[in-house]
């Protein structure tokens, strides 16, 4: 499989001095496209602070980070939205729709966002929206929707642009047996069906039945002896 994140020697501290404090150190990890990979470890343990490094959304303060080949670690952050836009798709837990708009025009955004025309945008929008089994929602607004409705649309927004890396924090934490066990279908089918690599932050068991490896962090570190091939 193809290596689409490369981390080697990773570093991250807050403050300095007496104050600081190091979130990650020496991490070294690899992302292969195709595959679901979970990190899992206590609240403090680190693995947000990874996953928002691996998307470009936390700097890092020392080691290596390739995306696709290229390194990120250094970058100016006037670099770094383009390489989120280009190379990646993320879901959070609290799904972050805009509630003043439309499930269509919550996806679309995204799309408008990488220079696509609205009407192009809307009809992409749309075929990712029925992607997700929500053909028949585009016009309502996220209040009218279920927990696992707004994260298959959240879901649906990540698509856009077609990245080949989704990066999801706690997208099943918020949500019941059925809608957690279709969120990680669809999460299991990108990676397996369409060759995305698809990491996810967990506390939440129902991930490791679709993990194809799970990875366990633990004080800003990551043992050779933690990281596990999932049954």
């Amino acid at each position: 499989m193809k290596t689409v994140i490369e981390i080697r020697s990773l570093e991250k501290s807050y403050g300095s001095g007496a104050a600081q404090v190091r979130a990650l150190e020496g991490v070294n990890l690899d992302v292969q496209a195709g595959e679901v990979l979970a990190l899992m470890g206590p609240s403090g343990s680190g693995k947000t602070t990874l996953l928002s490094i691996m998307g470009c959304i936390l700097q890092a303060s020392g080691g290596s980070v390739k995306v696709n080949g290229r390194e990120v670690v250094g970058l100016r952050e006037s670099e770094l939205p383009r390489i989120r836009l280009t190379h990646f798709g993320f879901i959070f837990q609290s799904f972050n729709l805009f509630p003043a708009l439309t499930v269509r025009e919550n996806v679309a955004i995204a799309l408008e966002l990488r220079g696509t025309p609205r009407r192009k945008a809307r009809r992409t929008a749309d075929r990712l929206l029925a992607d997700v089994g929500l053909a028949d929602k585009v016009t309502r607004q996220p209040a009218d929707l279920s927990g696992g409705q707004k994260q298959r649309v959240a879901i649906a927004r990540a698509l856009a642009g077609d990245p080949q890396i989704i990066l999801a924090d706690e997208p099943t934490a918020a949500l019941d047996s059925a809608s957690g066990k279709t969120v990680m279908e669809i999460l299991s089918s990108l990676a397996h069906d369409r060759g995305r690599a698809v990491v996810i932050v967990t506390h939440d068991p129902r991930v490791l039945g679709y993990a194809d490896r799970v990875v366990r962090i633990a004080d800003g570190r990551i043992s050779a002896e933690a990281e596990e091939q999932a049954a």
